[in-house]
């Protein structure tokens, strides 16, 4: 099987030079330097990478990464049409906007949330080249409207699961060091209600590593996980479970006391032989692989096939599987969810009492 590096080679040489050209552009579009009438000088210069650094804090890698694609596509696609990216064209936007709603050539039509998103990068990445995109402008604003009028579709909700699954899934994992760090993923993930990247992104203790997205305490009753998420910071506590083999806190405990980790990242690869865990944080990637292939074990959904089983089932089925399972006042979940709304909470709630609040009877019919 080749490796990553040697299918990149394979690529078209025009995908790859729009690829360095999009990581070229990322690093010359900071748009933070010294005014022009400002000597440099040591302290400066050293302000000037500071500040760099924190506006590229801004967003998260991915999104970064998913910026510069959307850019590299655009400019691309701007070189086709005998068109300049620079400076923003409203006309040409439009255009491009209803060429990726219809699709062309080999590209199939994109969905109606990711055009939404490509128009976001491109915006985004307008900004960081001194460049204002206005999205209100009639050529974008009305092409835009037509695209979502014509094209949008309710959202493709995942699968919960619900207590019972996870149940059946955390019995189909082995004892050994992968068991036990796969056990405390899937229950920390479910009973936390959190996304994969937050699972992999905490560490033992605050500020062991730079790409740390928050930290662990545990305590007598239970662990408090404390998540730089999308929302901010948040606190989420996990109570203990009834039992031992369900209970998310004992089963992180576990797998921190075998795989010896006391520092770093809290879930990390393991060696080939399964026996010492590396200090390499596990790409979140591994949470949503995961929940598929434990789903197939457990034979959940078992009426269906084995491709619609795995469309069925992805990281939000833990975050909607609590939502729907914990018989707990709204609020209380939504805050664990980390939603601004409770609207959002009830998105995730693939079962509840949608008429449990009758407002016709209230009315007085």
């Amino acid at each position: 099987m080749p490796s990553e590096t040697e299918k990149s080679t394979s690529a078209p040489s025009d995908e790859l030079d729009d690829a360095r050209a999009g990581e070229r552009d990322q690093e010359e579009s900071d748009g933070i330097a010294l005014p022009s009438h400002v000597a440099g000088s040591g302290t400066l210069d050293r302000l000037v990478d500071t500040a760099r650094d924190y506006a590229r804090a801004a967003a998260s890698d991915n999104t970064l990464k998913a910026y510069a694609k959307d850019w590299a596509h655009f400019a691309r696609w701007c070189r086709m049409k005998g068109a300049e990216a620079l400076p923003p064209s409203p006309e040409m936007i439009g255009l491009y906007l209803a060429d990726l709603a219809s699709g062309s050539g080999p590209s199939p039509p994109l969905s109606v949330s990711t055009i939404d998103r490509r128009l976001s990068g491109l915006a985004w990445n307008y900004a960081q080249r001194g460049f204002t995109l206005d999205r209100k402008n009639r050529h974008i604003a009305t092409v835009l409207a037509g695209i979502k009028r014509k094209h949008a579709r309710p959202p493709v909700q995942k699968e919960a699961i619900l207590a019972e699954e996870i149940v059946a899934m955390v019995a189909t994992l082995p004892f050994d060091l992968r068991g036990l760090r796969d056990r405390a993923i899937l229950l920390l993930g479910y009973a936390g209600g959190l996304r994969r990247s937050e699972i992999v992104s905490v560490d033992v203790h605050k500020d062991d590593t730079p790409d740390s997205g928050g930290w662990i305490e545990i305590m007598e009753k239970g662990a408090l996980l404390t998540l730089n998420a999308k929302t901010g910071w948040r606190e989420v506590e996990i109570g203990r479970g009834s039992k031992d083999q369900t209970c998310p806190v004992h089963s992180l405990q576990q797998w921190l006391h075998f795989a010896k980790i006391d520092f770093g990242p809290v879930f990390v690869g393991t060696s080939r032989d399964g026996k010492r865990a590396s200090e390499t944080r596990l790409n979140d990637k591994h949470v949503a692989r995961l929940i598929k292939r434990t789903v197939l074990n457990a034979g959940i959904r078992s009426e269906l096939t084995e491709k619609e089983r795995l469309a069925l089932f992805s990281g939000h089925s833990l975050r909607a599987g609590l939502a729907s399972s914990a018989e707990v006042d709204e609020r209380y979940v939504q805050k664990q969810l980390g939603h601004a709304s409770a609207e959002m909470t009830r998105r995730y709630q693939r079962r509840r009492d949608r008429f449990r609040v009758n407002l016709t009877k209230a009315a007085g019919l």
